[in-house]
C-alpha cells in the first residue's frame, strides 16, 4: 500500500516550489519596466513627430493644409494576476500522478491610453504662423549647427539680401546670389572659430510683442526684467584668408569697416545701420511652404495641374536643403517615409545632409511652440 506520508512530504516540496516561484515574481514592476517604456515611446513619439512633419510638408505642396497633433498625455497601464493550488487525493489510485494534483496561472495586461489635442486658434498662430525671433534661431549655431543651413531654413532675407521664396516666384525662386555668398562666408567663419554669437540680457528694454516677428525675445532665463540680445560676432584672428572673408562679410551686411560685433534684430532693415544686422525671419509655415515647394514630386502631378513645377536653386547652391524624394513603391530604407495620394515621399537615410536639415525644422518647431496645457505625461502604475 502507498506511503501517504512519502506522497505528503512530496505535495509539500512541490507546492513550495510553486510558491517560490510565484513569489520571486511578484516583485516590483516598476523599474523595469520604467527602463524599457520610457525609451520605447520616446522613439514612437520622435518618429511620428518625424513622419507628420514630412506629411505636412507634402500636404502643403498640394495646396492642403497643414495639421498638427500635440501628444499631451501618454498612460501605460499594466494588470497582474497570479493563481497557485496543489492538493493529494487521500485514496491511492494506480498511479503516483492521480495522488498529487496542481495548478498555476499567471495573466499580464497591458491597456495603453494616448491623449492628443489638435493645435488650433491662438496656439496655432504663435506655432506656425507667427516668424520666430531671430534670438530664438542665432544661439542654436552655437552648438554646432551649420549657421548656413540654419539662415537658409529660418531667413527670408537678411539685410536685404534675400533668400529663396516658394509659391508665385517663379522656376528660380527669385532669390539673391549674395544671400548665399553671405551663408557661405559665414560657414566658413564658424569652422575656423572666427565668428560666434554672443548672448545677453544688458541693457535690454521690455519685450514689445511687434518686434522680434511677434515673439518675446526672452526664453525664460537670464534677468527676467529686460529680452535677451544676440550680437554676431568676429572675432580676431591673424590668418589673411579668413581676415578677407570677415572684409566682405562687413560689406554683404554694411557693417562699418572696423566693426567687430553687431546687434542681430528682427526686420527687413537695420535701425542703425553699419551697425545692426536686420534678419526677416520666417514662420514655421513660412518655413514648410519653402520646403514643399523643393519636394519632388511626380511629372503627371505637375502636367495635370495638381502642383506647380519643384523650383529651382540660385547662386552657388545646386540642392534642396532638404530633398525629399517620391515614387509609387515603398521604400526599403529610409530616414522618414510617408504616403500621400497613392504616392511615396521619403528622405533617404544615405543624405545626412538632408536629414540634419530636417532635424533643425523638428527642433525650430519645438522651441516655437507654447503649450497652454500641460506637456506630455507618461504614467506607468504598477504593482
Amino acid at each position: 500500500m502507498p506511503n501517504h506520508s512519502y506522497f505528503r512530504a512530496t505535495l509539500l516540496a512541490a507546492l513550495a516550489c510553486l510558491s517560490a516561484t510565484g513569489l520571486s515574481a511578484c516583485g516590483p514592476m516598476g523599474p523595469g519596466k520604467l527602463r524599457n517604456d520610457q525609451l520605447e515611446y520616446s522613439r514612437a513619439l520622435g518618429d511620428t513627430q518625424k513622419h507628420e512633419m514630412l506629411l505636412n510638408i507634402v500636404r502643403l505642396r498640394y495646396a492642403d493644409p497643414p495639421t498638427f497633433l500635440d501628444t499631451t498625455q501618454v498612460i501605460a497601464g499594466y494588470s497582474v494576476s497570479k493563481s497557485v493550488s496543489g492538493g493529494f487525493y487521500a485514496y491511492p489510485a494506480t498511479a503516483v500522478g492521480n495522488y498529487l494534483f496542481g495548478t498555476g496561472t499567471m495573466s499580464l495586461g497591458e491597456s495603453p491610453t494616448f491623449t492628443y489635442q489638435p493645435v488650433t486658434g491662438q496656439q496655432y498662430a504663435e506655432n506656425v504662423v507667427r516668424p520666430i525671433s531671430p534670438t530664438v534661431i542665432m544661439p542654436l549655431s552655437l552648438g554646432g549647427l551649420p549657421i548656413d543651413t540654419l539662415l537658409r531654413l529660418t531667413a527670408q532675407s537678411i539685410d536685404g539680401l534675400s533668400n529663396v521664396r516658394g509659391l508665385g516666384a517663379g522656376p528660380f525662386g527669385g532669390g539673391s546670389v549674395r544671400f548665399y555668398l553671405l551663408l557661405h562666408d559665414l560657414r566658413q567663419l564658424q569652422i575656423a572659430g572666427a565668428m560666434t554669437i554672443r548672448i545677453t540680457n544688458e541693457g535690454a528694454s521690455a519685450p514689445d510683442s511687434k518686434k522680434n516677428g511677434g515673439k518675446s525675445d526672452s526664453n525664460g532665463g537670464g534677468n527676467s526684467g529686460g529680452a535677451e540680445r544676440s550680437y554676431l560676432v568676429l572675432t580676431s584672428t591673424s590668418d589673411s584668408n579668413l581676415l578677407a572673408i570677415q572684409a566682405e562679410v562687413r560689406r554683404l551686411l554694411h557693417l562699418d569697416p572696423g566693426a567687430e560685433e553687431a546687434e542681430i534684430v528682427y526686420g527687413p532693415y537695420p535701425k542703425h545701420p553699419g551697425k545692426q544686422i536686420a534678419i526677416l525671419t520666417r514662420s514655421m509655415l513660412a518655413m514648410l511652404t519653402q520646403l514643399a515647394y523643393e519636394v519632388e514630386v511626380p511629372e503627371d502631378d505637375i502636367k495635370t495641374g495638381r502642383t506647380p513645377p519643384t523650383i529651382g536653386q540660385v547662386g552657388i547652391e545646386n540642392r534642396p536643403e532638404v530633398v525629399i524624394h517620391s515614387g509609387k513603391q515603398e521604400p526599403d530604407a529610409c530616414y522618414a517615409a510617408v504616403s500621400y495620394n497613392n504616392t511615396w515621399f521619403w528622405i533617404s537615410d544615405r543624405d545626412f545632409q538632408s536629414k540634419l536639415a530636417f532635424t533643425m525644422v523638428q527642433v525650430l518647431a519645438a522651441l516655437a511652440a507654447t503649450n497652454h496645457t500641460g506637456g506630455a505625461v507618461v504614467t506607468i502604475p504598477a504593482g
